[in-house]
């Protein structure tokens, strides 16, 4: 039996439940001051505020918050993990005025990536993944989604969805898996689109649920990409197989894909940059989480997701960091937040949900993480912060002072 006893807690920041807030319910979250913590095998046993329980009788490690705020440990709930090389070359094309979907025409962008990650064995895959979860977990992040989409074939789709089970199976961080050989259509089938569809349809997806490698479906749902009735096709063979399905959409253009999430049942919509009110009128009435990507819009100069009309309209709201080799290179979660107050007008409050339940709603796992409650998960973060608003606040320096995951103190910063 392990056990620890976090105290001296100046204020602890959470918001409660086991699913998605929506609405101004995102932006109510349990205040405690001079706080505790209890984590027992892994489970927070107890929560409470003033005078620790008493534990006579046991050797009860503890751990001294030193007056600092708490909260629970962040949910990153989109990210494209495991890929092999890096695409700074593209940055010259960017500030010459190409756009993603240029640089996508000219068979860079994803395709490149595809080229380097094929090329990649899967030891090579796991040393850059597990090094890219390690800088996570030192800035605040216990639990990540993970996607595959950097093969578009059968063989390098199912190596890279071996290397997030494996992280999943070594690393401290909890890493959910995502199917998205819907990524792109390979140069191969760039006349022959029809094909590579049948071909997700009757081998990969069949593959993959045969091997039990992933829990989610997406599909990259855009011009020039997969159009709104491909995708459907797609998702809906993926719940024939047991995967849940996810879907980017509204990214470049509004070509239907949030509108769709309502008739597939996705458990999220991820990107939403254009999303239209009608796409957000279907994610309310459906309850799919709008997982918002702030630094991407940021890294492309473009617009950003209306996630404050998603929220006043009784959306989920949830924001991750989509650090991949080329829209995005960053996996600072802690930047998000920062984008999440000043760019979405969120609320620091909203903020910590999106961050944390609302992620973690978004992967499946509100009722283990996201919070820090009697019977979750004893992951948290202690923070060089007084308050939530500090954290917020402060740009460009990485605030998590201690990272605890399931009991256990696995980041430490002096």
């Amino acid at each position: 039996m392990s056990i620890l006893l976090i105290h001296n807690i100046g204020l602890l920041a959470t918001p409660v439940g086991t699913a998605a807030r929506r609405g101004a319910e995102q932006g109510q979250i349990q205040l405690r001051k001079n706080a505790w913590v209890l984590i027992n095998d892994g489970v927070i046993a107890g929560v409470g505020e003033g005078a620790i329980p008493d534990l006579s009788g046991y050797f009860v490690p503890m751990l001294d918050a030193g007056g600092r705020l708490v909260t629970p440990g962040l949910v990153d709930a989109h990210t494209h993990l495991v890929f092999g090389g890096w695409r700074q070359n593209e940055l010259g094309l960017k500030l010459h005025g190409a756009t993603y979907l240029d640089i996508l025409a000219q068979g860079g962008g994803i395709l490149s990536t595809v080229t380097a990650t094929r090329k990649a064995t899967e030891q090579e895959l796991f040393d850059k993944a597990r090094a890219a979860l390690d800088e996570m977990m030192g800035m605040g992040v216990t639990t990540a989604e993970a996607k595959s989409g950097y093969g578009l074939d059968t063989d390098t789709e199912l190596k890279q969805l071996r290397v997030i089970r494996r992280l999943n199976e070594e690393h401290p961080l909890d890493v959910a898996a995502t199917f998205l050989g819907a990524h792109a259509v390979p140069i191969k089938y760039k006349n022959n689109r029809e094909t590579y569809i049948k071909l997700l349809c009757e081998q990969m997806i069949p593959a993959v649920a045969r091997e039990g490698l992933a829990k989610f479906c997406d599909v990259f749902c855009e011009t020039g990409v997969f159009s709104a009735e491909e995708s459907r096709r797609i998702l809906e063979t993926g719940k024939r197989y047991g995967l849940i399905p996810k879907i980017h959409a509204d990214e470049i253009d509004p070509i239907g894909g949030s509108e769709l999430t309502a008739e597939v049942g996705a458990i999220s919509a991820e990107h939403l940059i254009v999303c239209p009110p009608d796409g957000i009128a279907a994610m309310a009435k459906a309850g799919t989480v709008a997982c918002c990507l702030p630094a991407t819009s940021f890294y492309l100069g473009s617009t950003y997701a209306p996630a404050r009309d998603m929220v006043n309209a009784g959306v989920a709201v949830a924001m991750a960091s989509d650090f991949n080799p080329g829209s995005c290179p960053s996996l600072n979660l802690q930047f998000v937040m920062n984008l999440g107050c000043l760019k979405y007008k969120l609320t620091p409050e909203e903020v910590l949900t999106a961050v944390t339940l609302n992620g973690a709603a978004a992967i499946g796992m509100a009722d283990k993480v996201g919070s820090i409650e009697t019977g979750k998960q004893g992951d948290l973060v202690i923070w060089d912060a007084p308050d939530l608003d500090y954290i917020c606040y402060r740009m460009g320096s990485n605030l998590a002072k201690t990272v605890v995951k399931k009991g256990e103190v696995v980041k430490n910063r002096v």
